[in-house]
């Protein structure tokens, strides 16, 4: 996750370069500033939120999987948020730090007993305990 000045698209592609792998897929919704993703060299689908037919996921090679959404990233973000609301304000100055805590807690899926002793400036012991 990225902190940015901006959301326009000067600040969009680099940060879409630098983290996508060339060729990969990007999934977007219909916002005009992932318009440059197809000249970047990364195929881009995109749903369509907006009436009169409204999308959240789409189903475009018909076997049944509607594999074009953007509902993680848009779930990730709504954790992000949450995850903000508990400090009653952050100030835009330290942003980038509480998004690269939340990134780390969003990207950690076990909590080890070496982990807890790192947090706790403790030595860690010499067996992979969980």
């Amino acid at each position: 996750m990225t902190v940015v000045r901006h959301s326009g698209r000067a600040d969009l592609e680099p940060v879409v370069l630098a983290a996508a792998m060339p060729g990969a897929q990007v999934h977007t919704d219909e916002w005009k500033g992932y318009l440059s993703m197809e000249q970047l060299g990364h195929p881009h689908h995109t749903v369509k939120h907006r009436p009169p037919h409204p999308e959240w996921a789409r189903d475009d090679d018909g076997d049944g999987v509607r594999e074009v959404h953007c509902n993680t990233i848009e779930g990730i973000w709504t954790g992000l948020r949450n995850f903000l609301r508990t400090f009653r304000g952050v100030s835009k100055w330290y942003l980038s730090q509480y998004v690269a805590m939340f990134e780390w807690i969003h990207n950690l899926k076990h909590v080890t007993t070496d982990f807890l002793r790192l947090l706790l400036n403790e030595r860690p012991s010499t067996n992979n305990s969980t």
